[in-house]
């Protein structure tokens, strides 16, 4: 008895199911259907009549056939557990370059509305995915629709046969009852090859896409470099290149004043390899901002453990083993660290941090965790987005946990091989 009750739930909840899979697939060809009825109907005595059902056609398969797509992936993802990706081109983020042009991932527009304007037409009409839900759509038609339209056909074919009193009409409707009970838990199962097979991105698609995403990584090391050009140049034009400046006019003044007041002369020698030290001081920690001395030296773990006694809060380092990867990775690591660290100390308020750093076959995982008091939001264009493009380059991640009152965990993940 148990049995039978749970084999006629399933029946029930796959005869649902093949209606919907029946109604998201053949609704492209339910308007073929209707627009060739409708150019019958409406031609017959007008020469021109194809032109109706043609534009309908047309455009009714344009504008169904992502929603179809996206139906049928939602469907066999919630009943299958099978996701399949959609492999759609996203459109990728408008920046504004350095020559004052923006970028958006395709071309470079005069203004941020014009860059929009052709990323959207871009984007939607030549993106390959379109011919592939093209072609779904045509082959769902002809396979998983039919399919799992079965049990409702059977159900109707019954009902209208079993109500008629002729006996070959009653014998058509059993058969259709049969029909709709033996395949109702089975009609609509039929969708989910279809849709691995079609709906998937092919090779040629996720190559595209590769290549989208590092034309646009790309861009952002392009912006990141030319601000980073900028801040070194400010950094030297308000810093050491005038205080040299400066050393060499007392060293002038030192010299003319030599024979006249060699007090004064002494002084301002004095003064000038104060400044001398000054600045020395400050390219040194120019030179230290750009590539730390310790990185460099030491590795990656070292440098975070030096970074933590500068910063103004108990922090804790814990790694498995010294790492030891590429150098780029490990500047990028670094300075994430840093900026996670300083986060924590301006905005959270935090007294005490832990970095956790190890080492696997995929790569680089870095953890941090702070007791502050949460609630970190990220700003297009702040510290966090753009921790986010520099790990990009690297196809790297970043997940971050902050709830209100703490505590922020952030974690950093890096692909990359040991050397």
């Amino acid at each position: 008895m148990g049995r039978l009750v749970s084999w006629v739930a399933g029946a029930g909840t796959g005869f649902l199911r093949g209606c919907a899979v029946a109604a998201v697939t053949l609704l492209v060809p339910a308007v073929w259907a209707g627009a060739v009825t409708l150019g019958v109907h409406w031609g017959a005595a007008n020469p021109w009549s194809w032109l109706l059902p043609l534009a309908l056609v047309g455009t009714g398969t344009l504008v169904l056939c992502r929603p179809v797509c996206r139906a049928v992936r939602f469907l066999v993802a919630r009943w299958c557990a099978t996701v399949v990706p959609p492999g759609y081109r996203e459109a990728p983020p408008v920046r504004q370059m350095s020559t004052g042009y923006w970028w958006n991932g395709f071309n470079y527009e005069r203004t941020r509305r014009d860059a929009l304007m052709d990323q959207r037409w871009r984007v939607r009409w030549h993106d390959p995915a379109n011919w592939r839900d093209l072609r779904f759509v045509g082959v769902a038609a002809f396979t998983a629709g039919p399919v799992a339209a079965l049990p409702p056909a059977g159900l109707a074919t019954a009902v209208l046969g079993l109500g008629r009193a002729d006996t070959g009409a009653r014998l058509v409707g059993a058969v259709g009852l049969a029909v709709a009970v033996g395949c109702a838990p089975y009609a609509w199962q039929a969708v989910r090859p279809v849709a691995v097979r079609f709906l998937r991105p092919s090779t040629a698609m996720a190559l595209a896409e590769r290549v989208e995403e590092l034309t646009a990584q790309r861009a952002d090391a392009t912006i990141a470099q030319a601000a980073e050009i900028r801040r070194i140049e400010r950094d030297l034009h308000d810093g050491a290149q005038a205080r040299l400046v400066a050393l060499g006019l007392s060293l002038t003044t030192a010299q003319l004043l030599l024979d006249r007041d060699p007090e004064q002369a002494r002084a301002l020698m004095r003064d000038a390899q104060a400044g001398a030290t000054a600045s020395l001081a400050e390219l040194r920690e120019l030179i230290h901002g750009i590539s730390p001395p310790v990185l460099t030296e030491r590795g990656l773990v070292d440098a975070v453990r030096a970074l933590a006694l500068d910063m103004p809060l108990a922090v804790t380092v814990g790694a498995e083993a010294p790492l030891r990867v590429d150098a780029p990775i490990e500047s990028a690591v670094y300075f994430g660290v840093a900026e996670l660290l300083t986060n924590a100390v301006r905005h959270a308020g935090a007294t005490r941090a832990r970095v956790t750093l190890t080492q696997d076959e995929l790569g680089v995982v870095v953890e941090v965790e702070d007791d502050g008091r949460g609630g970190l939001t990220e700003r297009p264009g702040g510290g966090i987005a753009g921790l986010r493009r520099r790990l990009d380059a690297f196809r790297g991640t970043l997940e971050i946990t902050s709830p209100r009152g703490g505590p922020t965990r952030a974690r950093m993940t890096v692909p990359c091989e040991s050397l």
